[in-house]
């Protein structure tokens, strides 16, 4: 019986291959992209447990239990590089929130078509920007010696600041930099949540009487609450990860900064480097990062099941 089952679920399986092939061919580049640098990867976990040696390979390093990770703690930066990596999240995910709502919003109710298409396409253009452009505007915006911002302020007689060191600035900095490179990419979910909301129903407001934000706050926002959770979700699965990117790019290796600049991407980075290739030390960083993620997805996911079961993930 469980041959059988097993050829019928075969053929019922390459049935619905050869009958929606398109739809699996869009999404075989998606498939292939989570297998290759998410599941292939995997397989690295065993290292943060050994202590590599190119000469013995993967399987012929000794193992040395969780001394990596004790490497890890006792050096002092496990606790800073966590509070660093989850508040920046944190900032991103609120800010992202509320001003890429705010502009999907604002995009939904403009009428003019051209002037409409002309702020969409400048505000989603910093999104192609590399960041490593983006970090010669800070430097040449932020620089002690030459940059815009001290330019103007001794133009003005006033102080320069000497914002590369001096780190209490640089939480609002990066916030800044990745809610401006952001905002617009984010906010096209937004709109077409908003566009999928039935017409009619603005219009009945209208006639109410409802001017244009009692219509966002009792249509828009409702509306789109599923959409938002969701999205939530996905962004608090990666809270643990840091935008290495802009990280690394902006802050680069100025140790003036770490304690509040610096997040687990960037700690992993320097120890493989500093270290002289201990992938062992690196591969116990990652799976800390990795198992704490997912506990708090977990978490988070069950709790929105119990509250409102439809918004939950899975």
């Amino acid at each position: 019986m469980d041959t059988i089952r097993k050829m019928t679920h075969k053929i019922g399986l390459l049935t619905e291959i050869r009958k929606n092939y398109t739809l699996f061919l869009m999404i075989a580049p998606a498939v292939l992209f989570f297998v290759i640098f998410s599941y292939i990867p995997m397989t690295g976990i065993p290292l943060a447990f050994q202590s590599y040696r190119y000469g013995k390979g993967f399987w012929g390093s000794p193992w040395v239990g969780f001394n990596n990770f004790k490497f890890f703690f006792l050096s002092g930066k496990a606790w800073m590089v966590t509070k660093n990596t989850v508040l920046y999240n944190l900032a991103f995910i609120v800010t992202g929130l509320v001003v890429q709502i705010m502009v999907a919003v604002f995009f939904s109710e403009m009428k003019g078509r051209l002037y409409k298409k002309v702020s969409q396409s400048l505000l989603f253009l910093p999104y192609f920007i590399s960041w490593v452009v983006v970090n010669a505007f800070a430097y040449n915006l932020l620089n002690y010696e030459f940059g815009t911002l001290n330019t103007a302020l001794r133009g003005l007689n006033m102080t320069p600041l000497d914002v590369y060191g001096n780190p209490a600035p640089w939480p609002a900095i990066l916030v800044s930099f990745n809610l401006w490179k952001y905002a617009g990419y984010g906010s096209v979910i937004y709109l077409a949540a908003i566009t999928g909301i039935n017409s009619e129903l603005y219009e009945a407001a209208e006639i109410d009487g409802a001017n244009i934000f009692q219509r966002v706050f009792r249509i828009t926002l409702p509306m789109i609450k599923s959409t938002v959770i969701v999205l939530l979700l996905f962004q608090v699965s990666g809270i643990l990860k840091g935008n290495f990117d802009l990280f690394y790019q902006l802050v680069g290796n100025n140790g003036l900064l770490y304690d509040k600049t610096d997040v687990i991407d960037t700690f992993v980075f320097r120890s493989l480097v500093n270290s002289g290739g201990d992938f062992g030390l690196v591969a116990a960083a990652g799976l800390y990062q990795q198992v704490i993620g997912f506990v708090i997805i977990m978490t988070v996911n069950s709790t929105v099941k119990k509250v409102s079961p439809e918004h939950a993930l899975f």
